[in-house]
């Protein structure tokens, strides 16, 4: 089973959420949309530093674009249309974890959205939420703007110190379930994702289906 990671907002924490997922599951790492390349190492990149992923498990961004702004905005100035049609999932052997870009509703072309990529590639989807305040509206909003969608929502992983009070308010408005929690780690690396994972993350929610 894949995961696609989404987030309530840039910055909140996906690709630290993408590479513990990587880390714990054994899977790839996939980002079919990336901006910013020319504020240094892609997140594609940072994965792999932090995991110790190999080229042949990090497929390439199917667009990638130098400035660090909305990808829609950002393929205009190069002079690209992004078409969903392009973008495939790569081939590879095991399960892959697929980044996206900003948030669910950010805007990739003049008609579509991150989450019609969500629709595209199938996968189900963990959304990567700020622990602070602020955060029980911007989860909620994601929440619904991908449930309107019939995305399949695995449910949310909280980034930053706990606040028992907010990942309630997640859970009891938004009825779906907090999966887990990274706290704030000195250090990134292979050793340090699994350790959170083991410690705060419920492993059955990413088993996937049983096979026949």
């Amino acid at each position: 089973m894949d995961v696609f990671v989404t987030g309530t907002d840039t910055d909140v924490g996906k690709t630290v959420l993408s590479a513990l997922l990587v880390t714990a599951l054994d899977a790839g790492y996939w980002k079919p949309i990336q901006t910013g390349r020319q504020n240094g190492p892609t997140d594609r990149e940072t994965v792999m530093r932090w995991t110790g992923l190999g080229e042949e498990d990090a497929p390439r961004e199917a667009y990638i674009f130098d400035r660090p702004v909305s990808p829609h905005l950002a393929a205009r100035e190069a002079g690209v249309e992004i078409r969903l049609d392009t973008i495939g999932r790569p081939r590879t052997a095991g399960r892959l974890i697929i980044e996206g870009a900003g948030g669910a509703l950010v805007p990739i072309s003049e008609t579509e959205l991150m989450r019609d990529l969500m629709l595209r590639l199938g996968a189900p989807v963990v959304v990567a939420a700020r622990t602070t305040l602020g955060t029980i509206n911007h989860t909620l909003l994601t929440i619904e703007a991908l449930e309107r969608r019939g995305i399949t929502l695995l449910g949310v992983a909280l980034v930053g110190e706990e606040d028992a009070g907010n990942r309630a308010a997640i859970e009891h408005y938004g009825r779906v379930p907090v999966v887990g929690r990274i706290p704030p780690l000195a250090t990134i690396d292979r050793n340090a994702l699994l350790d959170v994972f083991r410690r705060h993350f419920d492993p059955a929610v990413f088993r996937g289906p049983e096979k026949p």
